[in-house]
């Protein structure tokens, strides 16, 4: 299981070659994950970089919500995985992040990759810069998840006991 967490900047060549940070490259070996894939993400302009059993995973799941004889459906599963690119690390610790992805999220050289959890997120180094919520608004919407939380838990559960 990954959990990929930092918030690292790095510079893409003219051919749109980027280091892929130390810290995810390490998480990805001691994985033996050596695929990746590539996408731009469904909300946001950015790139999300996916283990490619994350994919799978993800992939799996979408398919498994959506019915494949619902002509709609269908496009949904097809528009979201004919985004898709394989990447995959080369012996420098560099991928390749094709010109029109980074066209699509707004990159022209400056990257910051973003650890996601289980995905690593590609902004443009501008972009990434930016709270992505502002503060009374995130505070906000944190306690009002974290809420809803609570009230969902059992009786008694998480509670301090010192």
């Amino acid at each position: 299981m990954f959990r990929f967490l930092g918030n690292i900047e790095a510079k893409a060549d003219a051919k749109g070659r980027v280091f892929l940070p130390a810290i995810f490259r390490k998480q990805l070996e001691t994985a033996a994950e050596e695929g990746l894939v590539l996408r731009k993400d469904v909300f946001q302009d950015c790139l999300v970089l996916y283990p490619e059993s994350v994919w799978f995973a993800t992939q799996d799941q979408l398919r498994s919500r959506l019915n494949r004889w619902n002509a709609r459906e269908q496009a949904v599963f097809r528009q979201f995985v004919s985004e898709a690119v394989s990447v995959t690390v080369d012996d420098s610790g560099r991928i390749l992040l094709p010109k029109r992805h980074m066209r699509l999220a707004g990159i022209k050289d400056g990257v910051r990759f973003i650890g996601m959890d289980s995905t690593i997120e590609i902004w443009a180094r501008e972009d990434g810069e930016q709270p992505f919520m502002e503060t009374g608004e995130f505070s906000r919407a944190l306690e009002e998840a974290l809420a809803g939380a609570v009230e969902k838990r059992p009786a008694g559960e998480g509670t301090f006991k010192g």
